[in-house]
């Protein structure tokens, strides 16, 4: 298995499979030593006892920034002269450098991005985390298969504070947000959350195709709902893209197909009553109620699955006046069906995708109080039941 897209947590070799440079026999790359500050000086970070490189791990050995450097005895001017032609090291970003000559393995080129894009602390201490791995490279560490290897990447996409002094540069691409998301360590390397990353991979890519398999993989694959995918790339202004737009589309359509199967699986695994599926409602010789999922005649029990094209209801930065009307349109219809057939005597349980993913046994109870508590309802009124 190739170890650029599918990463392993315990990984401490090169993550694209590539031996890691050969090291002195200590197990660490060669370190110049410090000369000995003069009789008498007050020791500076360069001059004061170096830091040994054993509290390090194997990658953290071979990627050093210039402060990290100093902290081990190692002053600018002496990098700087150990990346010279024919020497032993490399700088592969502004203030960081690679122990060893060739080609940085993907690894190394992580580790050196999250370098470059981690602002220090001021007082010399642990730097801040304010940098996360997003775009392409994320999906890779996300085991995305349709994400390239991490090595045939040109860029590492970095998701960093809006606030922040950054530019690209070399192998980096400085991505700016609000404020970071929460994100989750996978080798030891803050990463964006999926439908950040798929937001920011999709803003680079023009392949209508490429754009269509990484949408379908988030949802069919269970890395995130279309609820917080639809939010990503309409805060990203990416939904007016054709090939995101018709992308879109599709995901939907599959995130309800989803959610419907989620839906069968609860009433099938927790033993509860089956239901008719999908049906419309209607009063004898009157309006149409709507529509609902299913629909327990006996018990006069309804369950609406809520997968309206989520996202742009709560103001989302990507969302026009058109979308936001839309959105409360949508939401008031859905609100007055719902008061409509409670008033009727018909209870409606409303399930959204995420409760059916993340606590179905919750929802399943939910659904079977609510049968149960219809012996001691008053009869609900007569509907008719219609395949829809």
């Amino acid at each position: 298995m190739n170890n650029d897209t599918h990463p392993q947590a315990h990984s401490s070799s090169a993550a694209d499979g590539r031996p890691a440079p050969a090291v002195p026999s200590s197990g660490t790359p060669s370190i110049p030593s410090p000369a000995a500050p003069p009789s008498g000086s007050v020791p500076t970070p360069s001059s004061a006892r170096p830091l040994p490189l054993g509290h390090l791990a194997d990658v953290q050995r071979r990627v050093l920034t210039t402060a990290q450097l100093r902290e081990h005895g190692v002053s600018a001017a002496k990098a700087a002269s150990q990346c010279r032609a024919g020497g032993p090291w490399q700088q592969l970003l502004p203030g960081v450098f690679v122990l060893h000559q060739g080609p940085p393995t993907s690894e190394e080129r992580l580790h050196a991005a999250l370098a470059y894009a981690t602002r220090p602390s001021r007082d010399g201490g642990a730097p801040v985390d304010e940098a996360a791995v997003t775009g392409l490279a994320a999906l890779a560490l996300h085991r995305f298969s349709s994400a390239p290897p991490l090595r045939a990447l040109e860029h590492i996409d970095m998701l960093v504070p809006r606030t922040r002094r950054l530019r690209s540069t070399g192998c980096v691409r400085v991505v700016r947000a609000h404020a970071l998301p929460g994100t989750q360590l996978i080798t030891g390397l803050p990463v964006a959350p999926v439908a950040r990353a798929v937001a920011d991979a999709v803003a680079h890519l023009t392949d209508a195709h490429a754009v269509r398999r990484i949408l379908a993989e988030a949802v069919r694959e269970g890395h995130c709902e279309p609820a917080s995918l639809v939010r990503e790339l309409s805060m990203a202004r990416l939904l007016g893209r054709p090939q995101v737009k018709d992308a879109v589309d599709a995901l939907l359509a599959e995130g309800r197909a989803v959610t419907e199967e989620r839906l069968y699986e609860m009433v099938r695994c927790f033993g509860l009553p089956d239901p008719v599926w999908n049906v419309d409602l209607r009063l004898p010789g009157g309006p149409h109620l709507g529509g609902v999922d299913a629909f327990w005649p006996d018990q006069s029990v309804a369950v609406e699955l809520d997968t309206r094209t989520p996202g742009r209801d709560d103001g989302a930065a990507g969302a026009g006046p058109l979308d936001r009307s839309r959105e409360r349109g949508e939401w008031t219809e859905y609100a007055r069906k719902r008061e409509y057939l409670e008033r009727l005597g018909i209870t409606v349980v409303h399930l959204t995708p995420r409760k059916l993913r993340e606590a179905m046994d919750q929802q399943a109870a939910v659904v079977r109080t609510a049968l149960m508590a219809s012996a001691d309802r008053d009869p609900a009124a007569y509907v008719v039941v219609l395949p829809r």
